[in-house]
This record gives C-alpha cells, sequence and structure tokens, in this order.
C-alpha cells in the first residue's frame, strides 16, 4: 500500500485500521480474484501486496482465481472450439485438459509468484490436491419451444463442488502460507471437473465458516434501477430485487453465490470493483468499505 509522505498522516491511518485490524485477527477472508484486474500489471502487484499485508496482520486470505479470457485465448490459439450454455463452458475431453492447464498451471502459478515477490509465501493448488473439493458433474436442461418438452443438455466436464475438506485449507491458517486455487475439481472416479470460480470461492467461504466473501469483479458492486450502488443489502431484499428485475443477467449468478455463502455461515459476502486499487484494504480497513456487502436476513 502506498502511504503519504506525511508522517502524521501515515500514522493516523494506521492507527485508524488498527480496530479492523482487531476485528479480523485470525478469521477467515476467501479473495475471488478474477475479471480485468487480472491482466493489469500493476493492479495485480497491489491485489498481491493487499494479501501478503492482510497475512502478515493476522489475517488468513484464502484465493480463488478465475481465468476465462486467459482459456478463450488458448482455445483460440490451439484452434479447439466451444461453446456457452447459460455462462457456462461446454467442456469436453480436449477442452478440460486446455483449462486444467491454462487454471492450474500458468495462471495460478503467476499469481503465486507475484505474491511470493510481494514478500508473501504463496502456494497454488487445485481441488486435486489431497481431494479437497471433490465435484459432481453439472446439467442444464432446455425445453423445446415447439414441443414443450424438456432435453438434458451435457456440458461435459463441467462440475458443482460436492464436498469441501476444511480441515486442509485450516492448515494453512497455522502458517504463513497463503493459499491459491484454482477453479479445478475432482470427480469421485477421479474425473478432471472446470468449476465456475465464483462458485468455488462461495462453497471454500462457507466449508471454512469464512467472516467474508469477496469477489472482485469488473463493476462497482449491485446498483440499483437509477444505477446507484447499493452498500448492504440483506438476502430477502437480493431476493425481492432479483423477483423485479433490477438484478438480472451476469449478477444473479454472482449474488447468488453471496446468498449460498452467508446462508452456510460466512458473516458477509462483498460484490467490489477489483480494478480499484487496493479495494481490498478499503473493504477490509475502512468504516465506509467498498461495493455492495450481501448479510444474513
Amino acid at each position: 500500500m502506498d502511504l503519504p509522505n506525511d508522517p502524521q498522516l501515515t500514522a493516523t491511518l494506521l492507527s485508524e485500521a488498527l480496530p479492523y485490524m482487531r476485528r479480523y485477527a485470525n478469521k477467515t477472508i476467501v479473495v475471488k480474484y478474477g475479471g480485468h484486474a487480472m491482466g493489469d500489471e500493476k493492479v495485480a502487484a497491489d491485489f498481491a501486496r493487499d494479501v501478503v499485508l492482510m497475512k502478515q496482520v493476522g489475517i488468513n486470505p484464502v484465493v480463488v482465481h478465475g481465468g476465462g479470457p486467459q482459456i478463450a485465448r488458448m482455445l483460440e490459439r490451439l484452434k479447439v472450439k466451444s461453446e456457452f450454455i447459460d455462462g457456462l463452458r461446454v467442456t469436453d475431453a480436449a477442452t478440460v485438459e486446455i483449462v486444467e492447464m491454462v487454471l492450474s498451471g500458468a495462471i495460478n502459478k503467476e499469481i503465486v509468484a507475484t505474491i511470493n515477490r510481494a514478500g508473501g509465501r504463496a502456494v497454488g493448488l487445485s481441488g486435486k490436491d489431497a481431494n479437497f473439493m471433490i465435484a459432481r458433474k453439472v446439467t442444464r436442461t432446455k425445453k423445446d419451444p415447439d414441443s414443450n418438452i424438456e432435453r438434458v443438455l451435457d456440458l461435459g466436464f463441467v462440475g458443482d463442488p460436492h464436498k469441501i475438506d476444511p480441515t486442509f485449507l485450516e492448515g494453512f491458517a497455522k502458517s504463513d502460507i497463503i493459499p491459491v486455487v484454482a477453479p479445478i475439481g475432482v470427480g469421485e472416479a477421479g474425473e478432471t471437473f472446470n468449476i465456475n470460480a465464483d462458485t468455488v470461492a462461495g462453497a471454500i467461504a462457507g466449508a471454512l465458516k469464512a467472516e467474508r466473501l469477496l469477489l472482485l469483479t469488473d463493476v462497482k458492486g449491485v446498483l440499483d434501477k437509477d444505477k446507484n450502488l447499493m452498500p448492504e443489502l440483506t438476502a430477502a431484499k437480493v431476493r425481492a430485487l432479483i423477483a423485479d428485475g433490477t438484478i438480472s443477467g451476469g449478477m444473479i449468478p454472482k449474488v447468488e453465490t453471496c446468498l449460498l455463502a452467508v446462508d452456510r455461515g460466512v458473516k458477509g459476502a462483498i460484490i467490489m470493483d477489483g480494478r480499484v486499487r487496493h479495494s481490498i484494504l478499503l473493504e477490509v480497513f475502512t468504516d465506509k468499505g467498498v461495493g455492495t456487502m450481501i448479510v444474513g436476513d
């Protein structure tokens, strides 16, 4: 974090952050890192420093990352065609190999290296490590407009978290290591599954009973019909906003992830703009925070 040149102001800022450091000491915060923020070197460096600072003041950060744009570029480079159904990439056997290579390989290790350069000790993981994230195949149904008959759509190796072993990740909380998790799960028969990163972050936060789930996106948060940011919403209010169409499109799966997380014991789930410099620190160590926080009823 870039501190001002005025020593008195620096001391004041650190003093004001102290109550928040105490509040979150020994608590777990799950951070989903993705979107356009991952492609900006400066934002990535700031993100790494913020995560390292959290660890150094006694917070237990768990990073979960996405990588949709990077996967798309690799598939295009290798001339592998793919399609989306309901926002999920149809993932056949050939595609899942590429997805795993990009997520668990290039992206994961790049984030780990950036955190390590910032002074932390990060380790890259996927759900395959110690089988800590068991996944099950996702299916979707679609109704034929002519016959009105529903048919099952095969998404291939696309999964949802079925079982998460919290003890595996809890072990890192007792160390100085920051886990960085790629959204790859393992099936009960050993299959590899591609899982939506928001979904993984929410499931991990719920399994760990995290204090906070932070979803870093490329939007300010949840907006009302006049495009104004709504700083805090209850679960009931979120459902009402979905019903009346205020929350729509790609925001729906994000708020549903937050709802599931708070239902499983997370104290608050925040949808926030990861492009804002030090957005994590603004959320965790200031009174106003950033983005939209969703809490239980």
